[in-house]
């Protein structure tokens, strides 16, 4: 396997197209995007687990029931949630892409991002989605059309093998505030030419959004439109997927690289953010203990204030493993602070350890930085990733209506 370029174009015969429409305030910023399959596609989806769910949610939801899709449109600056007429906006812009693209409505996956309660401005996505050019290498066009608070594009594609036939997969993202499992508030499009039938997308996008997507956390809000989409167009040529094995392995370790690197860059790029966060927990009586603990010290507002003061206050580390709500043993506690400066080990056995603390502010000074806690009670291991908290967040939520 290995990184290449083209992001949701790098799979054969996909193209993408973004413009302007007028959805968003900015008279310069793109707000709708599409992407287009040659020919019909196996799909699947993962969404929000939030109970209110936006109207594209729903609808998306009614498209996939069969497993068969073609085409995406996405538009950001409006969420299109709990907002007037929400399904029958939704219905209209997925009618929208259907005329523009010369496809049937309901092979249209529908995702909106952007402000909630408002009504969509439909009728400009009407009007100006039949104009917007779709080409094979606008992949980074799109992903930049998507974006609402974000402030760094989020793209990656690989190339690995199926059955000894080349395969190509891509994907795109965008994610920045309102980001706590489960799913972290994004929305996310992954594209493929590997054969692959529908069910077995479904069990491995599931299995891989729980340990990439549903680990990552921001500010402990799950979002209304959460979604991530993955579609297979089989033009690679190999024998399709039907079952676990060798190519089936080969699939998830290609979707494993593309959903861990964006879920890491919607961490990294979290509203207001200046560092990327790992917590990583090993030692754990089993996994889910390990995820609990981990979940509970990204999602402090205490240890990310403490990231970004660039402080090794490790108790802040202990107290959100306490409150977590899972057992562990108190006394068989280690916590170390990494990055590309080093390592410091700042407690040991649940107790502080005498540290330099010129060398923990240098570690800690870096733009990604670890917390790694081990325990001594099992094999159980998670990697979780956050960010710190700045004074930007307040400023950036304080007025994003406006």
């Amino acid at each position: 396997m290995k990184i290449i370029e083209g992001g949701v174009c790098a799979a054969k015969g996909f193209k993408a197209g973004a413009m302007r429409c007028g959805i968003r305030k900015s008279q310069t910023k793109k707000d709708l995007a599409m992407i287009l399959s040659d020919c019909e596609c196996n799909a699947a989806a993962v969404y929000t687990t939030n109970r209110v769910k936006a109207a594209p949610i729903l609808l998306t939801k009614e498209h996939l029931a069969n497993g068969k899709a073609r085409a995406v449109i996405v538009n950001s600056g409006n969420a299109n949630a709990c907002a007037p007429f929400g399904m029958e906006n939704a219905r209209r812009e997925a009618a929208a892409a259907a005329r523009a693209l010369g496809v049937e409505a309901e092979d249209v996956i529908v995702a909106s991002t952007g402000v909630i309660g408002q009504t969509l401005n439909v009728e400009a996505i009407e009007e100006h989605a039949g104009s917007m050019e779709m080409k094979y290498d606008n992949s980074m066009t799109a992903a930049e059309a998507i974006m609402t608070t974000d402030t760094k594009v989020k793209t990656i594609a690989v190339e690995f093998e199926a059955g000894g036939t080349v395969c190509h997969m891509g994907g795109i993202c965008k994610g920045s505030g309102m980001i706590h499992p489960n799913m972290g508030t994004m929305l996310a499009f992954i594209t493929t030419d590997c054969a692959i039938t529908a069910e077995q997308m479904q069990k491995a996008l599931l299995d891989e959004a729980r340990i990439t997507f549903n680990r990552v956390t921001v500010d402990g809000d799950t979002s209304t439109n959460d979604m991530c989409a993955l579609l297979s167009n089989g033009m690679a040529g190999n024998a399709e997927i039907a079952a676990e094995g060798a190519d089936y392995t080969a699939f998830r370790e290609a979707l494993h690289v593309i959903t861990e690197d964006l879920a890491r860059k919607i961490a990294g790029d979290g509203e207001g953010a200046s560092k990327l966060m790992t917590c990583s927990v090993s030692g754990a009586a089993d996994e889910e203990t390990a995820e609990r603990l981990a979940k509970s010290i990204c999602s402090s507002s205490l240890v990310k204030a403490a990231m970004f003061g660039s402080d090794a206050n490790w108790g802040r580390v202990l107290c959100a493993m306490g409150y977590s709500g899972t057992p562990f043993d108190t006394e068989a506690v280690t916590v170390e602070f990494a990055s590309k400066e080093g390592c410091v080990a700042v407690c040991e056995q649940g107790r502080g350890l005498d540290f330099d603390e010129d060398l923990a502010k240098r570690i800690l000074s870096q733009e990604e930085v670890e917390i790694r806690v081990t325990l001594k009670e099992g094999g159980g291991a998670v990697t979780c990733w956050g960010c710190d908290l700045t004074y930007d967040y307040v400023k950036i939520n304080g007025d994003y209506r406006s």
